[in-house]
């Protein structure tokens, strides 16, 4: 293959759970443009009707609630049954109770887990037994800089972000000789519908933007080029990774900018 067709991704097969909004979105939207053709997944039809819609014939729809296994077992089956091949998938829901940990409930403890956790396990779990089949394959998990750094009120979301990380490099390990490349993406503070609470409170916003080297919150689009690269074949010796696109978030404390 020659270098300039290294992102290139035609006649692959993707899968994007969570293509209504946000961050997905963007995904279905960018993987498509690289020529893959995607399945749009999401538990609002409404909404990934409304992505697939903006790709084109390029693209078919289906519903998945990502806390419900059996769901997930079928999305990814029927993905195989009816194009073929199953060669990237992507996972970017996830929900964030922000309060204390000893204010905690025990359902909201369990909600949290239920979709950005043990969700990201069945996906990682039916994904790779699909690929390792196949003996071809890339899953894309998105994780968080909470992965790495915490605030009051993260706690239990940050759990979940770790867990992922771990997660992805288990699978990785376990899966690479049977060319199955698993990875995540932690990005920092991006405009989607999660983070809207913080962008309706102007001192909020503008302490996290002021955070990052950039200083400046990210848009869902600038996501698109780390997951079309981790799906292509520019990223074919890339696997167990965290992909960090936070703007320099965890690059630097942030805190004071000293008189050099």
């Amino acid at each position: 293959m020659g270098y300039k067709n290294l992102f290139q991704l035609d006649n692959k097969v993707a899968v994007v759970i969570g293509a209504g909004s946000g961050i997905g979105q963007e995904s279905a939207l960018g993987l498509a443009a690289f020529g893959a053709f995607v399945v749009c997944a999401d538990i609002n039809k409404d909404a990934a009707d409304e992505t697939a819609g903006k790709i084109g014939t390029s693209a078919v729809v289906k519903t998945v609630d990502v806390t419900r296994t059996e769901d997930i077992r079928h999305l990814l089956e029927s993905v195989v049954v009816e194009q073929g091949r199953l060669d990237v998938v992507v996972l970017t829901p996830a929900i964030n109770v922000r309060k204390p940990l000893i204010d905690y409930s025990d359902e909201e403890f369990d909600r949290v887990i239920a979709l950005n956790l043990r969700g990201a396990f069945a996906v990682l779990r039916e994904a790779g037994r699909l690929m390792a089949a196949q003996g071809s394959g890339s899953i894309i998990v998105f994780s968080s800089i909470r992965s790495q750094v915490v605030e009051p009120g993260q706690g239990v979301y940050a759990a979940t972000k770790s867990g992922i990380v771990q997660l992805v490099r288990t699978l990785a390990a376990e899966l690479g000789t049977q060319g199955v490349r698993v990875n995540a993406i932690a990005p920092g503070v991006v405009e989607t519908p999660l983070t809207r609470p913080i962008k309706d409170r102007p001192e909020w916003y503008q302490a996290y933007a002021d955070k990052s080297v950039l200083k400046r919150w990210a848009s869902p689009g600038e996501m698109v080029g780390a997951v079309v690269f981790l799906s292509s074949e520019a990223s074919s010796y890339v696997t167990g990774s965290v992909l960090f696109v936070d703007g320099g978030w965890t690059a630097a404390d942030g805190r004071f900018e000293p008189p050099l």
